[in-house]
């Protein structure tokens, strides 16, 4: 859909709150393991003092509570719950993403990963040795991705190769949360392999999902370690920008991947800079990734203009190491016709970003460097690179930020 100049010029006269909207993200979750009693986000000795509690008449019943998932709470959770904290269950219900209850048969030894964002999570959680076939977007990002590049091409997310997932007999796949009933779950129906929905690139899911794999895998310490980084960016930033009244956030224009179109609510980009305080402009326009005219940014006037990208548009990204290509797409953003009388180039606040990493178990550093960007003065010790640093650390991963990469532009 391709959003007129005529259209919002009534939008704009109609309504000035459209200028100064905020999405709210939440800021919590609720661990959807079943086990999970008192609903705290992780499995331990209270969950099982909740399940007496609630045997005793203490405390009420939780959906979470039937640890084993028999339809009753009683003993047999508690039992339940112990081999959960000791890494010793033979089975394990989760609710996935798309809303999906499944019942895993633990240990999870073989997994098919056909996103490269489940790929990447479970590098983070130093999983990869259970991984025996990936999707051909993983296979293509080698330069950030090359432990997996001697493992079982299964195709593109949307196209599965049942033939070679059925040879390599996984016990498990992971999918988006669109794409899992769509494109899997049809033809998996009584083969006996599990799939669970997990995006693995959704700001506001990212923590839930991040712990949720830590338990299927039995990586739960690694899973922490990546909450806290992630917390430690998200409550940082949180901490100054909730202070900022609606009206003073910054506007921003989001452009993603091909000129003039947008993101819209609830879309990776728009998540990730909600998250960073920024109010993004096309937050309402109907649509996915509308095409926008570029007298409607013009009449918006954005304060800000993130253009996010990805190797197989400019390059970039880890196997590039030279940002001319950032710095020329800046410049032409910068000299669109009319673009000059926009705040954002008036003021030089055209950045150019990696989407690869803002859209996967990265956005941290997304929304650090949003962040960065939207209100400088506010942190002014924020330092996205190093964060970025951690987060490779985070996976072993010895690449030297200093000298090489096209990530962020200007840095």
């Amino acid at each position: 859909m391709k959003v007129s100049i005529y259209s919002f010029l009534m939008m704009l006269i109609a309504s000035s709150t459209l200028l100064v909207a905020v999405p709210a993200i939440a800021a919590d979750y609720t661990l959807g393991i079943f086990g999970n009693a008192n609903n705290d986000d992780t499995i331990n000795e209270d969950d099982i003092a909740y399940v007496e509690g609630i045997i005793d008449g203490t405390y009420e019943a939780t959906d979470l509570a039937d640890a084993n998932y028999d339809g009753r709470v009683d003993e047999d959770d508690i039992i339940q719950i112990d081999l959960i904290i000791r890494d010793e269950e033979n089975e394990l219900t989760v609710i996935d993403t798309a809303n999906r209850t499944v019942t895993l048969k633990m240990p999870v030894e073989r997994i098919i990963t056909v996103t490269d964002d489940a790929a990447e999570a479970l590098r983070v959680l130093h999983a990869v040795d259970s991984i025996v076939g990936v999707s051909v977007e993983t296979l293509e990002n080698e330069a950030y991705l090359p432990e997996f590049s001697q493992i079982e091409n299964v195709g593109r997310w949307n196209e599965p190769d049942f033939e070679m997932i059925f040879t390599l007999e996984p016990d498990l796949i992971i999918s988006y949360k669109t794409a899992t009933p769509k494109y899997l779950d049809p033809t998996l129906e009584g083969t006996g392999i599990s799939s669970v929905a997990l995006d693995l690139y959704r700001a506001d899911d990212m923590r839930e999902e991040m712990m949720m794999l830590g338990y299927i895998v039995g990586k739960k310490a690694e899973a922490e370690r990546y909450i806290e980084l992630f917390n430690k960016v998200v409550d940082a930033v949180d901490e100054k920008v909730s202070q900022i009244p609606a009206d003073g956030r910054t506007r921003v224009y989001l452009e993603g991947y091909s000129d003039l179109k947008t993101y819209t609510k609830g879309k990776g980009g728009d998540l990730a800079c909600t998250m960073a305080g920024g109010v993004n402009i096309a937050s309402d326009l109907e649509g996915s990734y509308p095409e926008v005219d570029s007298e409607w940014v013009m009449i918006q006037d954005p304060d800000v203009i993130v253009r996010l990208t990805a190797p197989s548009e400019m390059p970039c990204g880890y196997a590039v190491d030279d940002p001319s290509s950032f710095a020329a797409k800046e410049e032409e953003i910068m000299n669109r016709t009319g673009w000059d009388y926009i705040t954002a180039v008036q003021d030089d606040r055209v950045y150019m970003l990696l989407y690869e990493f803002g859209a996967s178990p990265g956005v941290p550093v997304t929304i650090a460097y949003m962040a960065k960007w939207f209100y400088p003065d506010l942190f002014p010790e924020l330092n996205p690179k190093e964060l970025h640093r951690e987060y490779l650390d985070l996976q072993d991963l010895d690449y030297d930020l200093s000298t090489r990469g096209v990530f962020a532009y200007p840095s």
